[in-house]
């Protein structure tokens, strides 16, 4: 989708997500079929949201940025931190901290005939994740399949974009193992988006608008052929331990469209409640109704003993 394509709130056919195009200055809603919460995609330049410091203290921050490959000299901070991190601001050792605790995370669970880790999404993993986010979204709109590659390539920047304001937001993607007797390689079944804090949070987020400085969760999607085993429930889980880890706000949020059953009994039995819900009035926009669901996590000493209910119970996805 070029700068001059603008994608109209009258493709909104998409069930639990949503995705914003901002193709010109002038921003049109386009809705998601097989995403659970809202994503936003944004072909201009984000705005900074990190001005640099006027004055700094020897020690409180570290300007990072992209590694020279003609550099022989070692780095401290690995090339999982200095790769999506080129927009040249400066870090406190807090955010630092912050990333060693994305890079380091890892999530996983057995199912009877296979075993899913979840994981931050890695520059390199960025096509992948795009490609199955933009198929996603072209066959929930009975889209050409022309249409695929130019999804992929905005979803792709949008990816790049929100990379680069970790560890304030980011985008997890779990890979499943099928074990059936036979050898057969990890395959990505899932992404979804986590963020943290105001400085994380989309300018744009849909309605019912969630506090800017809570954790949000939002575009979910599982790969069409391993739904309905259990993979967006645990998605869904992986990113309550990660936000358990990283932000002190325990009120988590989420949109759930209102006619999507399946996954509204998926969030209430994960302990999700709806706070708000769109007025009637938001069809005259040719929007579907939403939910705003919220949660509020346990202070746990240890993050993974957040309780779920079985995801045998909630296998929809």
């Amino acid at each position: 989708m070029a700068a001059t394509v603008s994608l109209f709130s009258t493709f909104d056919s998409h069930p639990h997500h949503y995705l914003y195009a901002y193709p010109n200055p002038y921003h049109n809603h386009v809705a998601h079929s097989r995403l659970h919460h809202p994503p936003y995609f944004n072909t201009l330049p984000p705005n900074p949201k990190h001005p640099l410091p006027l004055q700094l203290k020897s020690g409180c921050y570290r300007l990072v940025l992209p590694l020279s490959s003609s550099s022989d000299s070692p780095s401290s901070t690995s090339s999982f931190f200095q790769e999506p991190l080129r927009t040249g601001r400066f870090l406190s050792n807090e955010e630092l901290e912050k990333l060693r605790v994305l890079e380091n995370f890892s999530y996983s669970h057995e199912f009877e005939f296979g075993s899913m880790s979840v994981r931050v999404m890695r520059t390199d993993e960025i096509d992948i994740t795009a490609d199955l986010l933009a198929q996603s979204f072209a066959k929930s709109l009975l889209l050409p399949l022309g249409y695929v590659k130019l999804l992929a390539y905005l979803v792709k920047q949008y990816l790049i974009e929100r990379r680069a304001l970790m560890p304030h937001t980011a985008t997890l993607v779990g890979f499943y193992k099928c074990v059936d007797g036979g050898e057969e390689e990890e395959q990505l079944a899932g992404t979804v988006e986590v963020s943290f804090n105001k400085q994380g949070a989309n300018a744009s987020p849909p309605t019912p608008t969630p506090p800017k400085d809570s954790p949000y969760i939002c575009n979910m999607t599982v790969r069409e052929p391993l739904r309905r085993r259990g993979i967006g429930w645990n998605l869904l889980k992986a990113s309550e331990e990660l936000i358990s880890q990283l932000s002190l706000r325990r009120d988590v949020y989420l949109h759930c469209r209102m006619i999507d059953v399946a996954p509204f009994n998926m969030y209430t039995k994960a302990g999700y409640k709806t706070v708000k819900t769109d007025n009637i009035l938001v069809l005259l926009t040719l929007q579907r109704r939403k939910h705003l669901m919220c949660k509020k996590l346990p202070v746990l000493d240890n993050p993974s003993e957040i309780y779920f209910s079985s995801p045998d119970e909630a296998l929809h996805e």
